[in-house]
């Protein structure tokens, strides 16, 4: 310690001050996740959910549920709407990039000032050596305040005022003592540069990122299934029609074969093929209403419309048409999924955080090096006032020095060290396993999808041909050329023929739709803005290292 003299070392104190106000104002990582994902888009339709929103739908799960009536409207587009903004478990999902989000205020508050205090008492009982005195005592009360910031550089800069209040009873001396001091600590090599000192920030806003991907994902599944179930109850009910119109034949033909059998052109034996046919329209009837009622309940929980009960009906205001998609080749397909598919770029990020754990834990091996320094000034006098005035004399303290530590093994760090090693490799194999598997997903749906396609054709011209050979088979019973049973064949063929015609265009809708939700594309097909629209984008020698090129 130097006890120095020396005119206007003060002001060295107020050069503190000004660095430590300064330091508030430092540039600390405080962006916005637009860093990561560009600015917002105009019209987002998958939004995170916010306090307001909170609030809102806690209020509405409490009060009592108005039962609403009269079926629902809703054509595809709107369906799909209802479902972003009603669905239960969506609205659970939209609370975590919010939650995250916190994480990273958590992470930017190591970097804020923090301002403090203390109080401390003390008294001391001595017997002196003068016997005119006899027993004596002091005793000192002190506040202190104090203003520190630590900066991303490594930094620590602290001002420190306090005042000293001496009572020592027969003694004539000064009273009050006020100090005034400057501090900084400057880390060497452990802790040194904002490389390290950000890293917990930078890992806190990736994970907002995942929690935006995890979103996106939870989005496209939620979109692929609420336009499956449109799909599904609308092909239910169009099955409904058709067994319908089955049984209106299979009734026309026993009334027919009941009349011939009255005036003597059949005999009575083919009374039994026919009510049989009648019959099993009827057990094909109910089937069909029943799947319709599964299928309606299970549109209904996607699109949670208000209320809670499950008796609602749906009018749909879209039929089943053939999509007009060309299938040729699945590698433009694959490059999308390779850019978009949300639980890849996922596993992208891990590969970043993983970096970013490396700085960390390789910072730990490091020894710790820290530089201070301390600048006071001290004024002393028989009243607050004077004691502060007196600051401005010329003496001052000046202390310096280092502090160096490390553990002689230092194994703790060694093992964080080679964990983080270990776990960015295995992400970046999950990196490489992860697009292999989204290749491979949506390789298998474009060869479902040009199935389906194809399917479409083949069951329309078998429904066509079934309708001819049914009029045929119909008119050969005109004539008596012809059974009662070969008749309900041919209309059980036609039935089964009509059926797999609708079938065979929803499969190829939900076909597309799975397709698109495999390579990522589907909201973005849809018209709908999400985060986690980007491509998470990691080190191009990497992704050589741990996904070769494949041998000529």
């Amino acid at each position: 310690m130097w006890i120095v003299q020396r005119s206007h070392v003060f002001s060295w104190l107020l050069l503190g001050s000004a660095c430590l106000l300064l330091a508030s104002c430092s540039p600390v990582e405080t962006g916005s996740n637009e860093d990561f994902i560009g600015p917002a888009p105009q019209r987002a339709l998958v939004q995170e959910t916010t306090r307001a929103e909170a609030l809102r739908q806690v209020n509405a799960a409490t009060e009592p549920a108005t039962q609403p009536s009269g079926p629902i409207q809703v054509t595809l587009s709107q369906a799909v709407l209802m479902a972003l903004e009603n669905n239960r478990a969506f609205v659970v999902q939209r609370y975590n990039p919010p939650l995250e989000r916190t994480l990273v205020e958590q992470q930017l508050a190591a970097f804020d000032p923090n301002f403090g205090g203390s109080f401390t008492f003390e008294r001391l009982s001595t017997t002196a050596q003068n016997l005119t005195l006899g027993k004596t005592f002091s005793q000192s009360y002190t506040p202190q305040l104090a203003l520190s910031e630590f900066l991303p550089t490594g930094t620590t800069l602290a001002l420190m005022g306090q005042t000293t209040i001496n009572e020592f009873p027969g003694i004539p001396q000064d009273k009050f003592a006020t100090t005034a001091g400057f501090s900084a600590t400057q880390s060497l090599l452990r802790g040194f540069g904002p490389d390290v000192n950000y890293v917990s920030l930078r890992q806190a806003r990736l994970d907002v990122l995942n929690s935006q991907y995890q979103l996106r994902g939870f989005a496209e599944s939620l979109v692929a299934s609420t336009e499956e179930a449109y799909w599904n109850y609308a092909l239910a009910q169009r099955q409904i029609e058709i067994v319908i119109q089955s049984l209106g034949l299979a009734q026309k033909q026993l009334d027919d074969t009941l009349e011939r059998i009255r005036v003597g052109t059949v005999a009575q034996t083919e009374q039994a093929a026919a009510e049989a046919e009648v019959a099993s329209r009827h057990e094909a009837l109910i089937d069909a209403r029943s799947a319709a009622d599964k299928a309606r309940i299970t549109l209904l929980r996607l699109l949670s419309p208000g209320g809670t009960t499950f008796d609602r009906e749906i009018t749909l205001l879209d039929t089943p048409a053939v999509p007009a998609v060309e299938l040729n080749d699945p590698d433009p397909y694959v490059q999308v999924g390779l850019k978009l598919r949300p639980d890849l770029n996922e596993a992208k990020l891990q590969v970043n955080r993983g970096d970013l754990q490396i700085v960390k834990t390789k910072n730990g091996l490091l020894p710790q090096l820290d530089l201070f320094a301390n600048l006071s000034r001290t004024g002393y006098a028989d009243s607050f006032g004077a004691s502060v005035t007196n600051l401005k004399s010329p003496n001052y303290t000046f202390l310096a020095g280092a502090t160096f530590s490390l553990p002689p093994l230092n194994r703790l760090a060694r093992a964080e060290y080679t964990n983080s090693v270990l776990a960015r490799d295995q992400a970046m194999m999950a990196v490489s396993n992860m697009a292999q598997l989204v290749e491979s997903d949506v390789r298998t749906a474009f060869i479902e999808a040009r199935r389906t396609q194809e399917q479409v054709t083949a069951t329309a011209a078998t429904s066509r041909l079934q309708q001819e050979t049914v009029r045929a088979e119909m008119e050969r019973f005109q004539v008596g050329k012809s059974t009662s049973l070969l008749v309900s064949l041919a209309q059980r063929d036609l039935l089964s023929a009509q059926i797999a015609e609708v079938q065979a265009v929803v499969a190829y809708t939900n076909s597309l739709v799975e397709l698109y939700r495999l390579n990522g594309s589907l909201l973005l097909r849809r018209n709908i803005a999400s985060p986690g629209d980007k491509a998470v984008e990691i080190n191009a020698a990497d992704l050589r290292k741990y996904n070769p090129p494949p041998a000529p």
